[in-house]
């Protein structure tokens, strides 16, 4: 009877969801429910709830946790500033010239803005409010143009300071900064790979995204060039502020967080956007932010005491490593079934229930977690793509004109959810791209031997060269 308990949980916590409940309640209340079953039929200690209290202080005390507050904060301030109006009218002018100009526009304020502000609602709604409008004015596709909007917003998902990698980095238990460090080449061949698919679509179908016409483009020479840096200057010292400062070890991505947070302001003060409403609506949704992650914290926290007592952890790492291709095909059914959980659950959701089983199982095939988490970082960016549930697709709805059909929404987003599952490959097929020092076979993973030269520099031998 008790190796059935941990799939019950399972099936409990499936049927709680379908039923509409809340997922923090859900996973509290499923957690409860089988934890008082497993102690009347003797299958669980009770003993075992008295750490209930003490991982709770932990999640509240947990320093890391405190940089999501920060960044959302600084998120929501720029969103408000006009930096995503002002660096979407510049490079729009910059690019407008050439074929697709305004598509790589988005790209690149996309990237912007995902280094920066990190919320992709914000990243979403300010590109299609300014640039879905001129791109359908000067004859773009609209699948295109509304693909490129939405993917380029939801960069915000793996580009530090990313919010996903921040609870993906506490969940896995490694640190945030090598996390970010692992996920920054990821993210820009992601944005490359959009920015190769946009050239392609320019050179079969050059229609579908033609060049500004000369009347559009009202800056040109010095005027262009003052404005291209008076625009793109403070958003990159910025990210410098937040990234260069976590990358050169100045600062934990709590303190850069909190340093964003204090730029954003100062940046909002400068173009004089700051005022007491802004600051009011940016705390409250930072808070309701906060709080839903804390509360989803302490659900998860509940069902993973209860689910590891009845040795669902056992059950779960029986069932990963028994499956064929050891490592490799650890990492394949685990991204499979991450995106397909990713058409129902959202990242929050995924990141508290399913990634702490992962950890174990993954380390137990010699897997480094640094690397599970970017891969797990992008796949779960699918999430917001998915067609017809993704948010990003509701976010760009909510204000693209009437005349823009859904179903064009939709299928302007496939094209790059397929991109971001051949990034999800990519990375499995080249895992040094994250700093992985380990080469993923076919019968688990095989640790390359470093040399040394005797004065403290090691180098690869000859046959790994």
């Amino acid at each position: 009877m008790l190796e059935l308990m941990p799939p019950l949980m399972f099936a409990g916590l499936v049927i709680f969801l379908l039923l509409g409940y809340p997922v923090a309640f859900s996973l509290a209340a499923n957690g409860l429910l089988f934890g008082l079953i497993g102690i009347s039929q003797g299958f669980f200690d009770v003993a075992l709830m008295q750490a209930l209290p003490e991982r709770i202080l932990g999640i509240v005390a947990n320093q890391t946790l405190l940089a999501i507050p920060f960044f959302t904060f600084m998120g929501l301030i720029l969103e408000r500033s006009g930096m995503a109006e002002d660096l979407l009218e510049t490079i729009g002018q910059l690019f407008g010239g050439i074929r697709g100009g305004l598509a790589y526009a988005v790209i690149f304020v996309g990237a912007l803005l995902a280094a920066t502000t990190g919320v992709v609602a914000a990243s979403v709604i300010a590109m299609g409010l300014i640039s879905l409008p001129i791109m359908m004015r000067y004859g773009y596709d609209s699948r295109l143009a509304t693909g490129v909007i939405a993917a380029s917003g939801t960069l915000a998902q793996i580009i530090p300071p990313s919010l996903v990698l921040i609870v993906l980095a506490d969940q896995l238990g490694v640190s945030v900064g090598d996390l970010y460090k692992g996920a920054l080449i990821p993210s820009l061949t992601l944005t490359g790979l959009y920015v190769l698919f946009v050239l392609m679509i320019t050179l079969v179908k050059p229609a579908a995204a033609p060049a500004l016409p000369l009347a559009a483009r009202t800056l040109h020479g010095r005027a262009l060039l003052a404005k291209v840096g008076v625009s793109i200057l403070p958003p990159l010292l910025l990210i410098f502020l937040v990234l260069g400062t976590i990358f050169l070890g100045w600062a934990t991505p709590t303190e850069g967080g909190a340093m964003g947070a204090t730029g954003a302001l100062m940046l909002a003060l400068l173009k004089r956007r700051l005022s007491w409403d802004l600051l009011k609506q940016a705390m409250d949704s930072t808070t309701r932010l906060s709080s839903f992650v804390i509360f989803i914290l302490i659900g998860s926290t509940v069902f993973s005491l209860v689910f590891r007592g009845m040795n669902g952890d056992l059950w779960v790492e029986h069932l990963l490593t028994a499956l064929p291709g050891g490592a490799l095909g650890f990492l394949i059914v685990v991204n499979l079934l991450i995106f397909v959980l990713a058409f129902f659950l959202d990242f929050f959701e995924i990141a508290f229930i399913i990634v702490p089983l992962l950890a174990p199982v993954a380390q137990k095939l010699g897997i480094d977690l640094v690397w599970l988490g970017v891969l797990i970082g992008i796949n779960m960016q699918t999430s917001f793509m998915h067609p017809p549930f993704g948010f990003a697709l509701f976010y760009l709805r909510s204000v693209a004109p009437k005349t823009i059909k859904t179903s064009d929404i939709y299928r302007g987003a496939i094209p790059f959810v397929i991109i971001q599952l051949v990034m999800v490959a990519l990375v499995i097929a080249f895992p040094r791209i994250t700093g992985y020092q380990h080469e993923a076979l076919s019968k688990g993973v095989i640790e390359v031997p470093l040399e040394s030269d005797g004065y403290g520099d090691y180098y690869l031998p000859k046959e790994w060269r």
